[in-house]
């Protein structure tokens, strides 16, 4: 069970989730009973299920925004992702709510930034969607085949590269008022290009830790809202690695 309960995603709180975890186990512990109700559990499918779920909402508030795209509905998304994962991430048992919540937002992100990307050059957000579709299949042959294994150590070295990776975000958006960049970040030539590929191979590495969220879930015997919880993670990797894959695209192609 402490497998399940750690996360490298640095937006979703580990101590929250074991917390919710063991106050939703001991609520079920009715008339001496120690055994959550089948129906109760999380399972694969269900797991599944919601992940299509989230992927429908996000393409359709994606297509709203890339047809009317605006400065508005970008940070409106921006925010209102940011919002819905930071109350899931505090809240698991809330993910019912703020995973489609989150998915609905975060389309009018995603879908204002592609059509400013597509705006520079044609074909790249079909480009950026087949990438991260790609990457996404070749992680789960990777993680079913256990070419890579999903080891304490593993956990912690993404973990802690995803942190890094997350405050030099952080800093270039606070530069970005002060009036500095973080060197290489939004630059091309080979070592801007070379940052990006460092960046989309940590977010394809976080694909193998969201995978292993399911299995273990499913072996702990999670309470269902769980579901939600483990697709809103593997959602937000998938965003992740789709914006870097645009990024790493323009700059190929401005080189």
């Amino acid at each position: 069970m402490a497998n399940f309960l750690k996360s490298s995603n640095p937006l979703i709180s580990e101590k929250a989730m074991e917390s919710r975890f063991e106050s939703s186990s001991q609520s079920l512990d009715t008339n001496n009973s120690h055994l959550i109700v089948e129906s109760d559990q999380m399972t694969m499918q269900g797991a599944i299920n919601k992940t299509f779920t989230l992927l429908g909402i996000l393409m359709v508030t994606t297509l709203i925004s890339y047809m009317m795209p605006s400065t508005l509905l970008l940070w409106t998304g921006l925010g209102g992702g940011l919002i819905a994962v930071l109350v899931a991430s505090f809240k698991p048992h809330t993910s019912p709510i703020a995973a489609p919540v989150y998915a609905a937002f975060e389309g009018l992100f995603v879908g204002s930034v592609s059509a400013m990307f597509a705006s520079m050059q044609d074909g790249i957000v079909l480009q950026a969607v087949s990438l991260t579709f790609a990457t996404l299949f070749s992680m789960l042959i990777i993680y079913k085949t256990g070419i890579i294994k999903v080891t304490e150590k593993f956990k912690a070295g993404v973990m802690m590269a995803t942190g890094a990776i997350m405050i030099m975000y952080l800093i270039s958006i606070i530069g970005s008022f002060a009036g500095f960049q973080v060197p290489y970040l939004h630059e091309g030539g080979l070592m801007g290009i070379g940052l990006s590929l460092v960046i989309i191979g940590v977010a394809a590495l976080n694909l193998l830790i969201d995978f292993d969220a399911f299995e273990k879930g499913v072996q702990a015997k999670a309470p269902q809202y769980m579901e939600w919880f483990v697709s809103l993670g593997l959602i937000v990797t998938l965003v992740w690695l789709y914006i870097e894959f645009l990024r790493l695209l323009s700059k190929l192609q401005s080189d």
